[in-house]
């Protein structure tokens, strides 16, 4: 397992599925877990320190409100996390749209950093990880290459001739 999965709540599970779903698409192993940093603290820091044990390269943790699950995360390894805000859909939250989330992800204290991706953009986590997973690994760097060159191809053929 190269890429560990962890957010805070069941209700986050469909937002992180998207970062699954890249990993899967490009044959990288991950596991993924529910467990609150507030709730369950020794359970994360035992599940953080097992997956490091077991290899694990980079961590992506989803949170939302007060988020801080990727900075517990961070705190515990010195593993790469990055974060994913998340926008709390209760009607109990306070309504602000995963910009509570996005402040507490993205103002780690010295440090101590996550990288932080945009609210809700868990694919874009994935993709990060991929970059950091492909440094070393030159089959998933030449995977993205190919990916890049094609985004590449298709947002040129898009833009010409335009007609209204």
């Amino acid at each position: 397992m190269k890429v560990a999965i962890f957010f805070g709540s069941k209700s986050d599970k469909d937002t992180m599925k998207k970062a699954a779903d890249v990993l899967t698409e490009y044959g990288v192993e991950y596991q993924a877990f529910i467990i609150s940093a507030h709730r369950a603290g020794e359970l994360l820091r035992e599940t953080v320190q097992k997956v490091e044990a077991e290899g694990c390269q980079v961590i992506i943790a989803g949170a939302g409100l007060a988020a801080a699950l990727p900075g517990v995360i961070a705190g515990i390894t010195t593993l790469p996390v990055i974060g994913v805000p998340l926008e709390c859909i209760s009607e109990k939250s306070n309504g602000l749209g995963g910009m509570d989330a996005l402040l507490s992800i993205v103002q780690m204290p010295p440090q101590i950093p996550v990288a932080t991706v945009g609210i809700g953009n868990a694919k874009n986590a994935a993709y990060l990880a991929l970059q950091i997973l492909a440094l070393q690994d030159k089959s998933l760097a030449e995977k993205l290459k190919a990916f890049r060159a094609k985004l590449a191809s298709d947002a040129a053929s898009t833009g010409l001739n335009v007609q209204f």
